[in-house]
């Protein structure tokens, strides 16, 4: 809004110029030089120096080469625009992510005069801050910056953590730590695992850090430990191990006597209520669940899970930890599913009834991207593991109105496990589904989507029922950076109130009447 569209496209032409502010990509400092967005590049010492000398001698003005300028011809830009356009519609639709069709349009419209171009951007700018979206985003970032404040405890500084466990999610979640400056400890009882841990670490490290120097550091502080050895003088001990109360419980009765007094013990498990792990331990208090999401890299939310007998001290001490790793906290009362897999489960087990019915999958993923989910529920599927959904699915069966179905344990008994098979509801292929096309004449069913999120938003409103979180911001906050549900809506409890609780409200009761109780709207509709 201060004319920086105008002199970002003087300085670089339309080609670097409009790939930067369309994709928001940063570049360094010698970047930024090279394609001739600034003029000098110089260490910090010699800034004042360099600053003064450029005031006194100032630099020429660079111009265009005269390919650059005639792509500023009328024709040109016309064209180039639709390309443009055609490019940023593969990654955002315009009703969800107005802005960067408005840079594509000023510049198409105004590029040719830069009086008009500078006062239309304004123009421009101020429609779009006071508009829906970027209201919503403003509000995604003051959720986050709220959890980032749970994570504070002043004087808390884990420096060793062990974690048991070397899968997937316990080898990622040692790897991300030791990427974040703490020492840690890996344990497993099969040595595959830990090499396979290893090398995903190394991976990580590679494509994070770049430099040799860095890389090496990083993995002399992810210390394979099929003894257990770290656990006598770890901070955190985080358990990671599969789903099944019996181990867990047997586990902690194993460990809990060779821990220092003060060291916080975590569980990662993504269903299981404390309570029914923390009779095995003498001191209960110190139990406090650390949930992370799948893939651990990207996924930003750690739930902290608290219990009936988890001290405040617990509590705390677990959010300070997710804040020095870089992870947004989330406390949720240890219920069923907590909050982020309670809510994502009726919408994955909704999606999967519709592949049952007969509805092409790609149909299913691009309806829900329609919405402005990141990624379509069989795909995340695929991408969590089968057998994962089918766990949590069955625990959660046990407790809210779930039925699990059975082309899901079908596929789980073939061993067609998602992603991490090669197989699933997809075959995957370089690590990549391959989604067949659908007939042309095919008509999917006008109320798709309405099933999905619908299922989505009920089971959100029984959260803040059953009190899972404190209130709606911390709900959205989970959901949105637990799940990826579209940022621009500002997740999903204020979605509700944009759209009205009462008319979402009868339209439960409407697919209740045509589909069965598991779209009876919550009690709690009434109160919102």
């Amino acid at each position: 809004g201060f004319g920086g569209t105008v002199r970002c496209l003087e300085r670089v032409g339309p080609f670097k110029g409009m790939d930067m502010m369309l994709t928001g990509r940063n570049l360094s400092v010698r970047a930024a030089k090279k394609i001739g967005l600034i003029d000098h590049a110089v260490p910090r010492r010699h800034l004042r120096e360099a600053a003064r000398q450029c005031i006194l001698n100032p630099p020429k003005q660079k111009s265009l080469p005269l390919w650059m300028k005639w792509l500023n011809h009328p024709r040109l830009r016309s064209w180039l625009a639709k390309l443009f356009i055609k490019k940023v519609s593969q990654r955002v639709r315009r009703a969800h992510y107005p802005a960067p069709y408005a840079l594509i349009d000023l510049w198409e419209h105004h590029a040719g005069d830069r009086d008009k171009m500078l006062k239309e951007e304004a123009a421009s700018v101020a429609r779009l801050i006071t508009g829906k979206t970027a209201q919503n985003l403003i509000r995604v970032f003051m959720l986050q910056e709220q959890l980032k404040g749970l994570g504070r405890l002043d004087g808390y500084q884990p420096k060793h953590v062990h974690v048991i466990g070397g899968g997937v999610m316990g080898g990622d979640i040692a790897a991300w730590c030791a990427l974040q400056g703490l020492n840690v400890t890996l344990q497993d009882q099969r040595h595959e695992s830990l090499a396979a841990a290893l090398q995903r670490a190394y991976a990580l490290y590679k494509k994070r850090l770049k430099q040799t120097r860095r890389i090496n550091a990083a993995m002399d502080r992810l210390m394979p430990d099929i003894n257990g050895h770290g656990l006598v003088k770890a901070d955190i001990v985080i358990e990671a191990i599969f789903e099944d109360v019996k181990v867990k419980r047997q586990l902690f009765r194993e460990i809990e006597p060779k821990l220092k007094a003060e060291t916080l013990i975590a569980t990662n498990t993504s269903s299981i209520p404390l309570e029914q792990l923390s009779e095995a331990l003498t001191k209960p208090e110190r139990l406090v669940g650390l949930h992370f999401f799948n893939p651990v890299a990207m996924m930003p939310l750690v739930e902290i899970v608290h219990g009936q007998q988890t001290s405040e001290d617990s509590r705390d001490k677990a959010s300070a930890f997710a804040k020095t790793i870089s992870r947004l906290p989330l406390p949720v009362t240890s219920t069923p599913g907590f909050l982020v897999n309670r809510v994502l489960m009726p919408y994955l087990i909704e999606a999967v009834t519709l592949v049952d019915e007969g509805i092409p999958l790609k149909v299913i993923d691009q309806c829900a991207i329609d919405f402005g989910m990141p990624m379509g529920p069989i795909e995340l599927a695929d991408t969590v593991g089968l057998d994962i959904c089918l766990s949590v699915a069955e625990i959660l069966s046990q407790h809210l109105d779930i039925e699990v179905p059975k082309v899901l344990q079908d596929k789980v008994n073939r061993n067609q496990l998602g992603k991490k098979t090669g197989r699933g509801f997809y075959k995957f292929k370089k690590g990549k589904p391959v989604k067949l096309n659908v007939e042309k004449n095919y008509t999917p069913p006008t109320d798709l989507q309405d099933r999905m999120i619908m299922r989505l938003l009920n089971e959100n409103v029984a959260c803040l029922r059953d009190g899972v979180v404190e209130n709606g911001d911390l709900a959205d906050a989970g959901i949105i950076f637990g799940t990826g549900f579209a940022p621009f809506g500002g997740g999903p409890v204020n979605y509700i109130h944009d759209r009205g609780a009462q008319q979402l409200q009868k339209l439960l009761e409407n697919l209740s009447h045509r589909y069965g109780e598991r779209f009876k709207p919550d009690s709690s509709w009434t109160t919102l």
